[in-house]
């Protein structure tokens, strides 16, 4: 059936305003799953949507772990330069990372099995914030995740308390 004003099908309506205003599309999405009216439910792009919400949880998981690590690296590489700025990032890291993964706790297993990849991401940042070249940070994650998420635990030296303060 068409509408009057569009000559367009519902089913064309909601496909163009997935693809003209995604989040008036949401809205419309959300309303029709709150009245039940699984038939008017734009199916192909809700269950896109859908996956791509736990893709987004998983890369926010790497994205963290990758500067958590990264930090780590600078922390325990180059002592000279440690500043309260890399302690903070490192703490904040840890926080946010444990509160994801509370959210989220089936993404948990994912952590060991992506844990080199993260690693792989993490040693770059840190050759690229310290310009120190890339053999001098190991090739295999040299931290546990227990270490890697420990409260205190900075590798190297611990904290100091001139770099607390």
């Amino acid at each position: 059936m068409q509408t009057p004003q569009t000559g367009q099908t519902p089913e064309t309506l909601i496909q163009s305003l997935y693809e003209t205003d995604f989040y008036s599309w949401t809205q419309e999405q959300a309303e029709i799953l709150r009245h039940q009216q699984w038939s008017k439910l734009d199916l192909p792009n809700l269950i896109e949507e859908i996956e791509s919400l736990g893709k987004q949880q998983r890369a926010e998981l790497r994205n963290r772990l990758k500067v958590l690590i990264g930090h780590l690296l600078k922390w325990e590489y180059q002592p000279e330069q440690r500043c309260r700025s890399w302690l903070m990032t490192i703490r904040v890291q840890r926080r946010d990372t444990q509160e994801l993964l509370e959210e989220n706790p089936s993404l948990k297993p994912y952590l060991e099995e992506a844990l080199q990849k993260i690693y792989e991401s993490g040693r770059d940042l840190a050759v690229g914030e310290t310009n120190l070249p890339l053999k001098t940070f190991p090739e295999s994650c040299p931290y546990t995740l227990d270490e890697i998420f420990r409260d205190g635990f900075y590798p190297g030296e611990a904290a100091t308390d001139d770099v607390m303060e």
